[in-house]
């Protein structure tokens, strides 16, 4: 196959520390290759070499038999390199047919001709399967659609290689089906596409090739047909996967706490609950299961204070709770992965080590005077301390928290939960956009914790992270709780059926 781009001998050093280390990767015309790894294996950083935002340290890029040297987005856009993000970066007070036509390549100044331009779309459109409404605002369509505008954006703007970063991340599966048609497309048209995903299935259905990053580093690349996913998660981790069926276990040792005829919105059907009544036992995992958005977050949300329910009861430690607030939870031992770890679990532009301690600044420990000085040199021994037990992978303690991955960021809010010793954890998706390796880590750490004597409540839209995990599993659909089953040998069946609210 004709050799469409080629990127030799790179490395990447932040300091002493390589996030790629002489990594040659390449990609032939009409094919999908996909990146492989963990979370902070280095995928990112490659990428964000060939779109021009990084300069390599070392290393070379050929494109089309010839070497280039990429300085910036807009120079690798006008190479036909174009880029999906995961998150997208679309103007939302624009229109599809404005941010498409942004940067136009085609305007005389400050002129564009807006009708060939609109024609000019609506034939890539059709010929792809890329179906946008050009006159909507980006607020007014959906996630999937957004993708489509993406796609469709760098296609105009003469894209030959495209990049998808973790395309299905926010799709449906019906969504997903979509993408994948449209990909088939585009390679059937000559076009290439560097896939990254650490979702097993969509990786062997769509790649032609798979290359495996672990630690910056090559590990090797297959074809499609020649391996499976055991094979490959064994090559993204390093190391064989025991099977992680942990065992599960009866409660005995009296609630970490309870709800009793919770009410929320009750006639709100996605954000509502009706008549909630759980109870989590010390020393046990209770998993929620259910579609999102069938009152998953406001459950969640009562359970920390944040919410106060309009009925009902919550007992903590035994004792009726009266008034909801986060820090008054927290005092009484709650802790929580939030929903959103970038929103509600970390402050993105303070360091590891702060965002460590963030729960703690008033102790004694790190500060003198109930926070009035902080012991500087106290936190940054407990941030190392934390880094090496929970694997924690950053060039420096010092490093601000939204440089980590999304793993390693993870990590940070689990420390920080589950060494304030709490009585409860409320896990919301905890692995959700995680890998293989950065999942077992959590889940490993989360079945210590209720070794120890931790009630965790376990809220996921992940039907086989609530199977592996839960010692019960309760059904939540449209606020109302469906049935309560056994997490040994759970009735899949039957749980299914739950969730549909039959």
């Amino acid at each position: 196959m004709e050799e469409l781009l080629r990127m030799e001998h790179i490395s990447k050093r932040f300091g002493d520390f390589y996030a790629n280390r002489d990594v040659t990767f390449s990609v032939a015309r009409g094919e999908v290759h996909t990146l492989l790894g963990e979370n902070g294996a280095g995928k990112s950083t490659l990428m964000n070499i060939l779109i021009g935002l990084y300069q390599p340290t070392e290393g070379k890029i050929f494109l089309n038999g010839k070497e280039e040297r990429i300085e910036s987005p807009s120079q690798a856009v006008r190479l036909g390199i174009g880029m999906v993000h995961q998150h997208f970066m679309l103007v939302e007070a624009m229109t599809v047919f404005e941010n498409i036509i942004l940067g136009d390549r085609n305007a005389k100044g400050l002129f564009i001709d807006r009708d060939a331009r609109r024609k000019e779309i609506e034939a890539l459109s059709e010929k792809y399967g890329l179906e946008v409404e050009l006159d909507k605002l980006i607020t007014e369509i959906s996630v999937g659609a957004q993708q489509r505008v993406e796609i469709l954006k760098a296609l105009y703007h003469g894209a030959e290689l495209l990049v998808l970063d973790e395309p299905s991340a926010a799709l449906t599966d019906l969504e997903v089906e979509g993408l994948f048609a449209i990909m088939q497309k585009l390679i059937g048209e000559g076009k290439s596409i560097i896939f990254i995903s650490h979702k097993m299935r969509e990786v062997l259905h769509i790649s032609d090739r798979i290359t495996i990053l672990r630690a910056g580093r090559v590990v090797t690349t297959v074809r499609r047909q020649d391996t499976s996913g055991p094979e490959l998660a064994n090559l993204m981790i390093g190391r064989e996967l025991a099977d992680s069926h942990y065992e599960k276990v009866s409660r005995s040792d009296g609630d970490a706490f309870r709800l009793s005829d919770i009410e929320y919105h009750r006639e709100s059907k996605h954000n509502g609950l009706a008549g909630i009544t759980l109870q989590v036992g010390r020393g046990e995992i209770v998993g929620i299961a259910g579609v999102d958005g069938n009152g998953q977050t406001q459950l969640a949300q009562i359970v920390t204070g944040v919410l106060a329910p309009e009925a009902g009861e919550l007992d903590l430690k035994g004792r009726k709770v009266a008034l909801f607030n986060p820090s008054g939870f927290i005092e009484d031992g709650v802790s929580m992965i939030p929903e959103d770890r970038n929103l509600q679990g970390l402050v993105g532009n303070m360091t590891v080590a702060d965002n460590l301690v963030l729960k703690s600044t008033g102790s004694d420990r790190f500060s003198r005077g109930h926070g009035f000085s902080l012991k500087k040199r106290a936190i940054e021994d407990y941030a190392h301390e934390m880094a090496e037990k929970y694997d924690i992978r950053c060039a420096s303690v010092d490093q601000e928290v939204r440089n980590l991955s999304g793993g390693n960021q993870q990590k940070v809010i689990l420390a920080r939960e589950l060494e304030s010793e709490p009585d409860l954890l409320v896990a919301v998706h905890p692995t959700r956009g995680l890998d293989i390796g950065a999942t077992r880590f959590i889940h490993d750490r989360m079945i210590e914790a209720r070794s120890r004597g931790v009630g965790i409540l376990l809220i996921s839209a992940d039907f086989d992270e609530i199977l592996e995990m839960s010692d019960r599993i309760l059904v939540i659909f449209e606020g109302r709780l469906m049935g309560e089953f056994s997490g040994k040998n759970p009735p899949i069946d039957q749980i299914s059926i739950a969730m549909t609210g039959r």
